[in-house]
């Protein structure tokens, strides 16, 4: 995949018109209203639109310190970024835990787009890439590719985190849509708005 001329959005809206894969669109979650009825905080605390999406701009950097354990340590590189305008694009190398088998781990390779304007984030899956140093990375092949939207919408004082991914699995994977489908049902917050929570607001944050 030649990552300098990516149309990040189109890609991935074209794979989740293609009734081969398996796609997942989350419902758009009101974060303060998760916070009020699921959470303890021991200082009152709302998110901002602009703090929800400082914290989708931090993950998409730092996804070993957002997503938690299911980036393994020290696996992660961040390759040089590009910025033209409202966007901003690099590539980002992980091992993370596999959809079905979150025993095991396997790379995944992601060109990231950010769009500071529409306040969305494209994260593009890829078989391989080259790095400006030379060194060659391959997706581990025991995991579909997978490309996933994160953005935030919604007034200032009452933002919506939303998500959205699609697997390359050609085929409907039902196993993986089960997998899924239970992350929709989980009450909580993801992982990610509770490290922001904790360590970015320096906040005492428990589960209710």
């Amino acid at each position: 995949m030649d990552v300098t001329n990516l149309d990040h959005e189109k890609i991935l809206e074209e794979a989740f018109s293609n009734s081969k894969n398996t796609a997942v669109e989350f419902p758009p979650a009101d974060v303060n209203d998760i916070i009020l009825r699921k959470y303890n905080v021991d200082k009152p605390f709302t998110y901002t639109r602009t703090q929800l999406w400082d914290m989708e701009l931090r993950k998409a950097s730092r996804p070993d310190i957002f997503l938690g354990p299911l980036v393994k340590p020290g696996s992660l590189e961040v390759f040089p970024s590009t910025r033209r305008g409202n966007l901003e694009d690099f590539t980002r190398i992980t091992q993370q835990r596999r959809w079905k088998d979150p025993s095991r781990f396997t790379t995944v390779i992601e060109h990231v787009r950010i769009d500071h304007d529409a306040h969305r984030i494209f994260f593009i899956g890829d078989k391989e890439f080259v790095a400006p140093d030379g060194r060659k990375f391959t997706a581990g092949p025991d995991q579909a590719l997978f490309h996933v939207e994160h953005s935030t919408t919604g007034p200032e004082e009452k933002p919506l985190n939303l998500w959205r991914i699609v697997n390359l699995t050609g085929g409907r994977d039902e196993e993986l849509l089960k997998v899924l489908d239970g992350m929709s049902k989980d009450p909580y917050l993801p992982p990610f708005n509770e490290v922001y929570i904790r360590e970015v607001m320096g906040l005492k944050l428990e589960r209710k």
